[in-house]
């Protein structure tokens, strides 16, 4: 009984290249594709699926659609596992992807599309309720854990974080505001908080905000 999967991918050349890769394996049969997060839910909740590979970014938003999907069936279909495929490195997604556990849930870098035998390798480890994670990931999953353990930026949430990033862009609350997809009076609370956990919150509001974001790109550096 081959191994029944969804692939949901906006890039059409990574698409395709991963249709190739699944077509080409008699294990593994592909039940449909997709580009967005309503489409890949709607996929999954018509056809009788083993696993979804997905990427994390993908319309509407352009965030972290491939984790909310992952989180969305695990609630709701806990026996599909989920293999998803990130460009870059980012540790906030890889705690998000398994903050509800590692069973059924793999997480590859997209270069692995290059790897056919590591796919593969994933999506029949999480159909069998296994993981696999990459192990760049798990390199840096540890140095994150260590250097939050000595920083004070360390106290701050995941989204105080991306606030924090924003300001280090340069752009103000409006701006902060619609990036990170909250309200204005959201931002003003998160830098309240965000100035509070790296105790400067005594000083006029322009150094505040110098002072944090120094401290935010030096850590970074």
């Amino acid at each position: 009984m081959p191994i029944r999967v969804v692939l949901a991918e906006d890039n059409y050349i990574v698409r395709q290249g991963l249709v190739n890769v699944i077509e080409s394996e008699p294990e593994i049969e592909l039940v449909g594709t997709c580009g967005d997060l309503d489409s890949l839910l709607q996929l999954v909740e018509g056809s009788n699926v083993d696993v979804v590979l997905t990427d994390i970014r993908m319309p509407p938003t352009q965030t972290d659609e491939g984790i909310q999907a992952a989180r969305h069936l695990r609630k709701t279909h806990p026996e599909v596992g989920v293999v998803v495929l990130s460009q870059h490195l980012e540790p906030a997604y890889v705690v998000a992807f398994l903050e509800n556990g590692s069973d059924g849930r793999a997480y590859l870098l997209k270069e692995k599309i290059y790897d056919p035998d590591q796919l593969v390798a994933a999506v029949q480890a999480v159909a069998q309720g296994g993981s696999m994670i990459d192990p760049k990931a798990t390199e840096l999953l540890v140095a994150e854990r260590l250097r939050d353990r000595q920083s004070p930026l360390g106290r701050l949430t995941e989204r105080e974080r991306e606030v924090l990033d924003q300001m280090a862009q340069g752009k103000d609350n409006p701006a902060i505001a619609k990036a990170c997809f909250v309200s204005l009076r959201a931002v003003e609370r998160h830098i309240n908080t965000i100035f509070m956990k790296l105790g400067i919150s005594e000083e006029q509001d322009i150094h505040r905000r110098v002072r944090a974001v120094l401290l935010f790109l030096s850590e970074r550096s």
